[in-house]
């Protein structure tokens, strides 16, 4: 006599355990490939003097470059995040990996400033969902308790891969020209690729959101738990959402209920910290060089401050699972005086390094608690594109950083005031963040109040 079919709450079963072995590997897969992300994204910025002397590119012009990427990561974003829900987390992620392997390799073949225009419009367009998709699938296979944690692991592999990105330079460049570093990205990342086709799993959430492959379902679901001998004939659910349509995606319903006040709210502080990370990332090596600091040097503090901001931001996540939104406030509202400080006052140049690493350090940290909070308010059926959306918009933020940072450094002001300007966007994110953590909580209150259950959870 065959066995009997059972309901299988999948959010209760990844709810009730810990890490285990399957979270490891998927943590340690989508950790590789944002090393990849991060390093292909970022090398244009450490690049950018050797491409400034060879192709006679313009500060103007290498701005226009660099928001090229940022012009394609933000159209990409949406696309892929659309894609991501519609046809899945795994096969997305693994095509857009291929994609962006070639195209970083691609790179070195351009020889004129329209060229890279266009090559890094196409980079980025394949790296901007990447990002997003790799948090929506690990986020749906955490308990709730630590997904802030889990996206800030992940994202540190963004944050060394950015870091590699000035001392594989530094390594590279002398010996075989900018080109050599392009190569070497794109093939590393081609091998990753690889590797995400053999072993990325598909979220179960997804297959339960959108009713598709019980075989498929049932056999993950006992790679992460061998004893619970789910069998395709199961139904499963997820308990902690609402029912929510597996049609066609909406825009609106990024705005529904509680989201009207959050989602706006994110989307301003992530476009402000986007600005702040993007306009020291792409100018920061640079901005050292016009102040008379070796170029070596310049490359090794630009990528200590990306590494000090991961470690700042890993440091935050354990505030962040337990005080949400309010935590994300804690590092911008401690980076706008300093930024402050290094633009309006005189400063010798020993304190003028320690300060600038200090602040940039502050910035990259409050940057990892945005984007730690980006798609957990979002429920499984729209969390792709919830995330997406938040990370396409930001990069507003991206495409405008390079432009005004390229306007400033060319306008003849001194060059420490780009300091003093950029702190306005660590202020506008930390008031964001004040705002979302006040929606959420008046959002429990009311649900609390309410009867049956609450039908909102700030990480559901």
């Amino acid at each position: 006599m065959g066995k009997a079919s059972r309901t299988i709450d999948v959010a209760r079963v990844i709810d009730a355990r810990g890490l285990g072995p399957f979270n490891y590997r998927l943590i340690a897969l989508s950790w590789l490939i944002t090393v990849f992300d991060g390093f292909d994204m970022m090398m244009i910025s450490f690049t950018a003097p050797y491409m400034r002397d060879e192709l006679g590119l313009t500060k103007p012009m290498l701005g226009n470059v660099f928001s090229a990427g940022l012009l394609g990561m933000m159209i990409g974003g949406f696309v892929l995040a659309w894609l991501g829900d519609r046809r899945g987390r795994r096969q997305t992620i693994a095509l857009a990996a291929v994609a962006f392997g070639i195209l970083t390799a691609a790179t070195a073949l351009a020889r004129s400033y329209e060229a890279l225009l266009v090559l890094r419009f196409l980079d980025g367009f394949a790296i901007g969902g990447m990002l997003p998709l790799a948090w929506a699938l690990n986020i749906e296979y955490v308990p709730t308790r630590l997904r802030s944690t889990v996206v800030t692991v992940i994202m540190m592999g963004y944050s060394l891969g950015t870091a590699l990105a000035g001392p594989v330079t530094v390594w590279l460049a002398p010996r075989f020209g900018w080109e050599g570093v392009f190569v070497a990205g794109g093939a590393a990342t081609l091998v990753i690729a690889a590797a995400l086709f053999v072993w990325l799993p598909e979220s179960v959430r997804f297959l339960v959101a959108r009713n598709r492959d019980p075989v498929r379902l049932a056999a993950t679901l006992n790679r992460i738990d061998p004893a619970l001998g789910a069998t395709p004939s199961d139904q499963f659910v997820l308990g902690d959402e609402a029912r929510v349509a597996a049609g066609n995606f909406r825009v609106g319903q990024l705005f529904a209920g509680p989201l009207r006040w959050i989602t706006p709210l994110l989307w301003l502080g992530y476009i402000a910290s986007t600005l702040a990370v993007y306009f020291k990332a792409n100018w920061g090596p640079i901005v050292y060089e016009d102040l008379h600091f070796p170029r070596d040097l310049a490359a090794y503090l630009s990528s200590f401050s990306g590494m000090m901001g991961a470690v700042l931001g890993l440091l935050l996540m354990r505030f962040t699972d337990r005080k949400g939104a309010l935590a994300v406030a804690f590092f911008p509202a401690l980076a706008a005086p300093v930024l402050l400080l290094i633009g309006l006052v005189p400063l010798s140049p020993m304190a003028f390094l320690v300060l600038s690493v200090i602040s940039t350090s502050l910035v990259g940290g409050a940057h990892f608690g945005i984007l730690s909070i980006a798609g957990i308010y979002y429920p499984t059926a729209i969390r792709a594109n919830g995330s997406g959306w938040a990370t396409s918009v930001a990069k507003i933020g991206g495409i405008a950083g390079p432009i005004l940072g390229g306007l400033v450094l060319a306008s003849g002001l001194p060059v420490v005031t780009s300091f003093a300007i950029l702190a306005i966007c660590p202020v506008v994110l930390a008031l964001s963040a004040f705002g979302i953590a006040f929606a959420v909580g008046r959002e429990q209150r009311a649900s609390a109040a309410s009867a049956p259950a609450p039908s909102f959870s700030p990480i559901s």
